[in-house]
């Protein structure tokens, strides 16, 4: 009984043998060329990965220097501006018009004073010929001149 066990299963194990290597051939040489092929993209793949976690990894160096400067500060601020009213109310000049005029003193165009007060471009042109006709001004800078000679500026 032993003997007959040992010979089936040593048939058994040969045509396992058989079979696994009937397989592996069939895959190897059947399908060699898909494995290859899966192999370097599986190795480009990786290197690609790689090399892009290297390039891109963080080289930064970050350097922070202090400065230390001794500023003097005036141990009384100078009072706030305030416009001369009674010229404002003279030459009829409105609140929102000295605004616009303070705007153009400080340099501002008038889309840039459009965009900071919510307004259209034309308005502020609106605006500013008014305040140019009340001040008796032809240009910005007679404008300024002349509002800085009332009181309107500062």
């Amino acid at each position: 009984m032993k003997r007959h066990v040992l010979i089936f299963g040593l048939v058994g194990g040969l045509l396992i043998a058989t079979l696994q290597y009937t397989e592996y051939r069939f895959v190897i040489i059947e399908h060699s060329i898909e494995l290859y092929s899966a192999l370097v993209a599986i190795l480009f793949a990786t290197f690609g990965i790689w090399l892009g976690l290297r390039i891109t990894r963080s080289r930064e160096i970050i350097r922070e220097t202090v400065v230390v400067k001794e500023v003097l500060v005036p141990a009384e601020a100078p009072a706030p501006f305030a416009p001369n009213t009674t010229q404002q109310q003279t030459l009829g000049i409105t609140a929102r018009e000295l605004e616009i005029l303070t705007l153009v003193a400080r340099g501002f165009s008038n889309r840039e004073i459009a965009t900071q007060l919510f307004v259209s471009e034309n308005t502020v042109k609106t605006h500013c010929s008014r305040a140019f006709d009340k001040l008796g001004a032809a240009r910005r800078t007679q404008a300024v001149r002349r509002g800085k000679e009332l009181g309107l500026l500062p």
